[in-house]
């Protein structure tokens, strides 16, 4: 017995030492990276979104506080995680940096456990448990007796930062420097110095591509080469209309739920081949993860990098300068085929909202959905205090897009009875 809890027996365990494993003081391997580290004003990162279109939010040890502070530093994950976990998503814990003053008890651990609501257990997909040390392995241990098979699955430890990478399906990860530095020490021989690609074999790399290629290119390299009616690629009116039927369009959950992410893949390699794909037989949930991942895999984001600071200060404007703000944004400095691509997936996703008592998909929670897709940075991961504006401006779109598309981006002189 440890406190109120059995341990579970584990044979790597030395049974003859009395030793609690909960007050063994593990982490002196992670102590000196973490002595100079100054936690951050977030509580919680948001990376981005993985291969299936689920967002994924990071929750680092080293910006524990002490304990008699660690209740209400849970409560704010919460809350700030809270309106993502309606939709699938994964959660990424970095133990880099747990010292002795933050670590958390057992029962403090299972208390918390137990209050998470039936939303974040039931839609959390995947843990990941990034730099564990021999602790992790005895708290899971510890708690395995208690917790239901199908959540002990979601558990996958994550030894080195390019593991954690292609688990993710993410070329980069914005990480903080203290992470990478203890990824480096722990994996000195997966420590690379290639160079970044230089522009000519950029170029080089964009010649090479297909001409029938629509997932991973830039749009107006889509546009160009493939048979598009007012600048929509040819996939992207396939998934719509295949979505828009009745019986479809009202499915409870569409483009909450994971697609089957094997068949998703496979469609994609099929489009990019130039093959003439049928949608009719396929599930609801791989098409609708299809069109997600068409804007999550464009070359520049469908609202473009140049948009990215104006957009995020959007919760920052005044309420009423707001209409016209995003009406000047979108009209004026959205390239053609953005503008009209963005326009045609707003009227399609105001007709999802329309079957909301049924879908139960609202302006908000397409928002929550479609916002991270619709727009990212070039440079740095987004936090979640930059996600909450580009969803709110989203929202704001699909809440006043009769007043926003008012004019044809090709007949602009045109008035609208």
């Amino acid at each position: 017995m440890v406190g109120d809890f059995v341990l579970a027996d584990d044979p790597e365990l030395e049974p003859e030492e009395d030793v609690n494993p909960l007050e063994d003081d593990f982490e002196d391997q992670l102590r000196e990276q973490s002595e100079n580290f100054q936690a951050a004003k977030t509580k919680c990162d948001f990376l981005g979104t993985d291969k299936q279109g689920r967002h994924i939010f990071a929750i680092y040890a080293s910006r524990f506080p002490e304990k008699s502070q660690l209740e209400a530093f849970v409560r704010e994950i919460i809350k700030e995680i809270e309106p993502f976990v309606e939709n699938d998503y994964i959660l990424v814990y970095f133990h880099q940096g747990l010292k002795e003053d933050n670590k958390p008890s057992a029962q403090f651990l299972w208390n918390s456990y137990k209050e998470l609501d039936r939303n974040f257990r039931k839609n959390l997909k995947t843990l990941y448990v990034v730099h564990p040390t021999w602790f992790i392995r005895v708290i899971w241990n510890f708690f395995s007796p208690f917790i239901s098979d199908k959540f002990r699955k979601k558990l996958v430890y994550i030894s080195c930062l390019d593991e954690l990478r292609q688990a993710l399906g993410l070329c980069s990860l914005k990480l903080p420097d203290n992470i990478c530095d203890l990824d480096d020490k722990l994996n000195p021989s997966r420590k690379t110095s290639t160079p970044p690609p230089s522009i000519n074999a950029s170029r080089q790399q964009q010649h090479k591509m297909a001409t029938t290629q629509q997932f991973g290119v830039p749009l107006k390299f889509i546009v160009m080469n493939s048979p598009c009616l007012n600048s929509i690629p040819p996939i992207v009116r396939k998934c719509v209309d295949s979505l828009s039927i009745t019986g479809v369009i009202d499915t409870e959950g569409i483009f909450r739920r994971s697609g089957n992410h094997a068949e998703i893949m496979t469609l994609k390699e099929r489009v990019n081949r130039g093959e003439d794909v049928d949608l009719k037989s396929v599930n609801v949930h791989v098409i609708a993860g299809l069109l997600k991942s068409f804007l999550r895999d464009l070359a520049e984001p469908l609202l473009t990098f140049e948009l990215y600071d104006d957009v995020t200060r959007f919760l920052e404007w005044p309420k009423e300068e707001r209409s016209r703000n995003v009406t000047q944004l979108i009209r004026e400095k959205l390239p053609e085929e953005n503008y009209e691509l963005f326009k045609y997936l707003v009227e399609f996703l105001v007709r999802v909202m329309d079957c909301e008592d049924l879908n139960k998909m609202t302006s908000s929670n397409l928002a929550i959905v479609f916002g991270p897709n619709f727009l990212w940075s070039r440079s740095t991961s987004t936090s979640l205090e930059e996600i909450a504006p580009i969803n709110a401006f989203v929202d704001f779109v699909l809440q006043n897009h009769k007043d926003i598309y008012l004019i044809d981006v090709n007949q602009r002189t045109v008035s609208v009875d």
